[in-house]
């Protein structure tokens, strides 16, 4: 009768763990489908801002531009030089032959040149993809109100957005600076965080001394990892802005402009950026080679092996590829921050390219959070394009990264 019963009762256990399984396999699901679906919306948000039709008017129709009937961009060098004197002032015509003469651009540029100056188009009206397909009666209905504006479906990310510079006016605008920005400071991030974070990792778990010390060392490093980015941009500016102004503002070297003298910096920020990840750095390293085996010390200490040589030749190729993991973990984040960088002093129209360490500086979060707190709805579409370019850089870097450390992988394995 007691086996009855015992058997009895473990079946009946064995039920519910099996039903308790089941719903918790059901929550899981239910959490990654929410996940998936947030992601879908979000990606499918930007893809709707960055297209769809948009009203165009003229402030030159390109067919009172036409030479003997040849339309405009039939037109000869000569030709559209003429134009270019006739239509716009001498000081104009001269600022551009200081920049490039005229004479030696291509009938490509000269085309680019008469398109933004002479007939410069001006965005009135903006629709969303979602607007455009399923709101064509209404925007029929705004072209007939309104013929002297001209209807096209524009692609709001295509190649001209990534290589123009900033403008005033959305339709000219691009990106090209921002991304120059971005690669300065995040290659100025990983070569002063990535050393760094590596050898103090190493210390606390293979050198230090397991006391008292160590232990507040550790949640301090803990504790700076949850640290909000602002205070980071806080203790850039007054570190590497004001304490450090020779040597961020390059003025201890001579390569200092009046832009930069007050030390905001491309130097400056990665300098923030790089304490901002530092902490991210140390705790995945000190993951990494606590996730390896003791034996695996144990056995390069018997065969006569020093610390250091145990921890060059066996500990770091062993945990390499977690660390490299955790550091794009870490520099995917430090790419996104805007916080830091405003407080350190980002400027939100840059229309030069960065040429060093020591020039001022813009990068695509900043002008994406600038283009979208704009009223103007083209800005919005300028934003989503830029999005999508930050996303795209993005993955790139962590898709180059992943590459590089399978590769080492494999290599090492061989």
């Amino acid at each position: 009768m007691n086996a009855a019963t015992d058997l009895f009762a473990a079946d009946l256990l064995s039920k519910k763990r099996k039903k308790r399984n089941s719903i918790i396999k059901i929550l899981l699901f239910a959490a990654t489908m929410i996940t998936v679906i947030i992601l879908c919306i979000l990606l499918l948000n930007i893809i709707n801002n960055a297209f769809g039709v948009i009203a165009v008017e003229n402030e030159v129709e390109p067919d009172t531009l036409a030479v003997d009937g040849t339309p405009l961009n039939e037109l000869e060098n000569p030709q559209l030089l003429y134009i270019i004197d006739t239509h716009l002032s001498r000081g104009l015509v001269r600022r551009f032959n200081d920049e490039y003469p005229l004479e030696e651009r291509s009938a490509k540029e000269l085309l680019e040149l008469i398109e933004e100056r002479i007939i410069n188009s001006h965005v009135k009206k903006s629709w969303s993809l979602i607007d455009t397909v399923f709101r064509s009666s209404s925007i029929a209905a705004y072209f007939e109100a309104n013929p002297e504006q001209e209807r096209r479906f524009r692609a709001w990310i295509q190649p001209g957005f990534l290589v123009r510079s900033q403008s005033s006016t959305p339709e000219n605008a691009g990106v090209r600076t921002a991304i120059l920005g971005s690669l300065w400071i995040i290659l100025i991030t990983f070569l002063f965080a990535f050393p760094i974070g590596i050898g103090t990792a190493v210390y606390l778990e293979e050198y230090a001394v397991k006391n008292r010390l160590h232990k507040i060392i550790q949640t301090n490093i803990y504790n700076l990892a949850g640290v909000p980015s602002i205070i980071y941009g806080l203790l850039g500016l007054a570190v590497f802005v004001r304490v450090l102004e020779p040597v961020t503002s390059g003025a201890l070297f001579g390569l200092t402009d009046g832009t930069t003298a007050n030390g905001r910096t491309i130097l400056s920020a990665g300098l923030t950026l790089g304490l901002l990840v530092l902490p991210i750095i140390i705790i995945n390293t000190q993951e990494a080679l606590r996730a390896l085996p003791d034996s695996l010390r144990h056995s390069s200490y018997g065969l006569g092996a020093t610390r250091w040589q145990t921890v060059r030749y066996h500990l770091l190729p062993n945990s390499f590829e977690r660390i490299l993991t955790g550091t794009i973990m870490a520099l995917s984040r430090a790419i996104g921050e805007t916080a830091p960088l405003i407080v350190v002093g980002a400027s939100t129209f840059v229309a030069i390219d960065p040429s060093s360490p020591f020039s001022k500086f813009t990068t695509l979060p900043i002008q994406i959070y600038q283009w979208s707190a704009r009223p103007q709805g083209e800005f919005r579409n300028i934003a989503a394009a830029a999005i999508i370019v930050l996303l795209v850089l993005l993955l790139s870097m962590n898709s180059f990264a992943i590459y590089f450390r399978n590769h080492y992988a494999k290599k090492r394995n061989y």
